[in-house]
Formats: structure tokens, C-alpha cells, sequence
């Protein structure tokens, strides 16, 4: 490893922890809001810096109707699907026990990209991504005191994030980044908002100071990662996305008073083994940070 590449790494951390700040901020919107609200809140809170990145970045907002628009749509779904089930687990369940469930995610973007991309998963692969299931299995086991429904939360929201990061391969060929971050937070905002109406509770003024972190911190986390990425290797960068963990597990302590029990470390210690050894063996790692 490289001394120049120690400001990536640093970034890299750096946006792993301001991703955390942002669930757990999305975690305390949880206790008084429904998932669907604060998926919402998370979106609209989110677009104005998403916006202004767009502008800096490309200079001309002309590129965000340059896109296919279908794909944006559906990748919109994903997204409400993606966080309404993650923000569920987060209500129930410590941030580590969902970060540890959700980091099956690489996993399920490797077996998927064999028969959606036609992508070659060697037998190798095919083990581990088996034995990170397995990890699953250990953390959901009865002695783990696992909370059934925000795991599946957890695995929903991991299934819809592997079919977006595919989506993602697919709609790059054609569409800017700019345009996929823009829409994607865009249609979250707006497909939430319209399916949290029905549950809608009234805003409390104290909960601003929540609902501006979530849109703060998201926007300097992807500013951290986008950072990272341009001067350092994706693929030495990938493996210290798992560094939310440790984020989780420090934020469950210090604003909940509650730790992950033994079972389900050790599964989570199985599903980060494996997923650490599909992106070594990856040539474009796909990034795992939580939403």
C-alpha cells in the first residue's frame, strides 16, 4: 500500500462513520415517524445538496433528462423499497445487527450478476457466497436473540440494494452518474412521500435538528466517498467499507446503551469474511456502505 493512498483510505472511514451519523439519525426519526416517512425524509433532505453536487460536477443540469427514464423509475421502486425496509430494522434492532445482515449485499450482487449480467461466478465464488448465507443462518439462530422481522428488513433492504448496484452497471453504459444520484434520490423522495400519506404524522419542530442531519451527513458522506474513490483503488477502498460495523456497534453503545450478543457477531464475522473475499477477488468492487 501506497503512502499516497492513505487520504483515500482516510476518506474512505471517514465516509463509512458519516454514513453511520446519517442511520443513526434516520434510527431516531424511526422511534416517531413510520419507515415510509422517514424514507421521505431521508430523500427530501437529501436533494437540495444531491442538486448542487450535480451542478458542480457537470456544470450544466441539461445531463439529469438526458436518461433513460424507465430504468430511473424503476430504480426509484428500488429505492423506496430499499429504504422503507432498511429504516423498518433499524427500528427494531440494533445498527450493528442490521449493519451485519445487510452486508450480505455483495453477496447477493455476485450470484445475481450471473444471470442477469451473464457475468462468469467461478465455482470459488459460488462457496463463498454459500458460506455467507451461512452466516445468516448463525445470526438468525434462536440463541441470538435476533429480532425475526427487522432481520428480513434487513435482507429485503440488502436484495434491493444487489438489484440496484446491477442496474447501476447496466444504466452507466448509457446515463451519467450525476443523473442515476440525482433521480435515484428524486424518486425516493417522491414514491415515499406518496406512500407514507395514508400514515402521515405531523412533523415536531424538535425532530429538525434529526431531519437536517440526515440530509447533511448524506451529502458529506457522498462527497467523502466520491473523494476516495477518485484517488485511491476501488478495490483497496472496498474492504474498509466494513469499518460501519465497528461505526454501528460504537453508535448502538453510546446513544442506545445496547451491544450486538456473541451469536450474532459471529455471523456477522462469517458474512464479512466472505464478502471480503468476493471483492478481492472482484475487478470492480461495488460499494456496501449502508443507505
Amino acid at each position: 500500500m501506497r503512502s499516497s493512498h492513505l487520504p483515500g483510505i482516510a476518506m474512505m472511514c471517514g465516509a463509512t462513520f458519516t454514513f453511520a451519523l446519517m442511520d443513526a439519525c434516520m434510527k431516531q426519526l424511526a422511534e416517531h415517524y413510520p419507515p415510509l416517512q422517514v424514507a421521505f425524509l431521508r430523500g427530501i433532505a437529501a436533494l437540495p445538496f444531491v442538486f448542487a453536487w450535480v451542478g458542480y460536477r457537470e456544470r450544466r443540469y441539461r445531463v439529469l433528462l438526458e436518461v433513460r427514464w424507465a430504468w430511473h423509475v424503476a430504480r426509484g421502486a428500488l429505492a423506496v423499497l430499499l429504504l422503507g425496509s432498511f429504516i423498518y430494522s433499524l427500528s427494531r434492532m440494533p445498527m450493528s445487527e442490521a449493519y451485519s445482515l445487510f452486508f450480505v449485499a455483495p453477496l447477493l450482487i455476485t450470484a445475481l450478476s450471473a444471470p442477469l449480467l451473464g457475468e462468469h461466478v467461478s465455482a470459488a465464488k459460488w462457496i463463498a457466497i454459500i458460506v455467507g448465507f451461512g452466516g445468516v443462518l448463525i445470526a438468525l439462530q434462536p440463541g441470538a436473540d435476533t429480532d425475526v422481522l427487522g432481520a428480513i428488513g434487513a435482507l429485503v433492504g440488502a436484495t434491493c440494494y444487489a438489484l440496484n448496484a446491477i442496474s447501476t452497471r447496466i444504466l452507466g453504459r448509457t446515463d451519467s452518474t450525476a443523473a442515476m444520484a440525482f433521480w435515484f434520490t428524486a424518486f425516493l423522495a417522491i414514491g415515499a412521500g406518496l406512500l407514507a400519506l395514508p400514515g402521515w404524522k405531523p412533523l415536531q419542530l424538535g425532530d429538525a435538528w434529526w431531519i437536517v442531519g440526515v440530509g447533511l451527513t448524506g451529502a458529506i458522506a457522498q462527497l467523502l466517498l466520491t473523494s476516495a474513490f477518485r484517488i485511491a483503488p476501488a478495490a483497496l477502498l472496498a474492504p474498509f467499507e466494513y469499518t460501519a460495523l465497528l461505526w454501528g456497534t460504537l453508535l448502538d453503545i453510546a446513544l442506545w446503551q445496547v451491544l450486538p450478543s456473541g451469536v450474532v457477531l459471529a455471523g456477522a464475522g462469517v458474512i464479512v469474511a466472505s464478502g471480503l473475499f468476493l471483492l478481492r477477488a472482484e475487478k470492480r468492487p461495488v460499494p456496501v456502505s449502508p443507505p
